[in-house]
């Protein structure tokens, strides 16, 4: 499955990654046939084996971005996304991919910050991730559409992290 679940990924992360980064968002109807596609195909591959692997990989993703999301650290996309990963590669190579995921969102992070990109106000009251009524929101557009939507400019892009950490993982085997 490893060398299969390649070009998908790479496909779905590349647009996640885009996406996030013009409009803070990474939308269902790319992350949904994604998951979709890596439980089915784990199946037609390794049976019901396949599936209980795929499973897990999907529950830890939605396990540990989930209590990221409920403290207001990040976005459900981001959310979506892990667990859709976690649906093609498995629990095991998850694992990884969060820790390399982890350690390029802090370098990304201070990137950001050297840039300039990130404002101070980000880093006053990081204690209480879920104080939502400091963060500002200016209007943007839908990926092209012209569909206002509302984009967050203090928070990070995570998909090119997630990005960054789950190609790494395909080669760290």
């Amino acid at each position: 499955m490893h060398s299969l679940a390649w070009w998908p990924t790479l496909i779905t992360l590349s647009v996640a990654t885009f996406t996030d980064l013009r409009s803070r968002r990474i939308p269902n109807w790319l992350v949904f046939p994604f998951f979709t596609a890596g439980v089915a195909v784990s199946g037609w591959l390794g049976g019901w084996h396949g599936i209980g692997q795929s499973a897990m990989g999907f529950g830890l993703g939605l396990v540990l971005f989930g209590g990221m999301f409920l403290m207001g650290g990040m976005g459900a996309g981001d959310v979506k996304l892990a667990a859709a990963i976690g649906a093609w590669i498995g629990p095991m190579q998850l694992f990884f991919a969060l820790i390399a995921t982890a350690i390029a969102g802090g370098i990304m992070a201070l990137a950001w910050m050297v840039v300039g990109r990130l404002r101070p106000a980000m880093l006053k009251g990081t204690g209480d991730l879920a104080d939502e009524q400091n963060k500002e929101q200016v209007e943007g557009a839908n990926a092209g559409l012209g569909t206002p939507v509302r984009v967050r400019v203090n928070k990070l892009p995570y998909a090119p992290a997630i990005a960054l950490g789950t190609l790494l993982s395909f080669f760290a085997r």
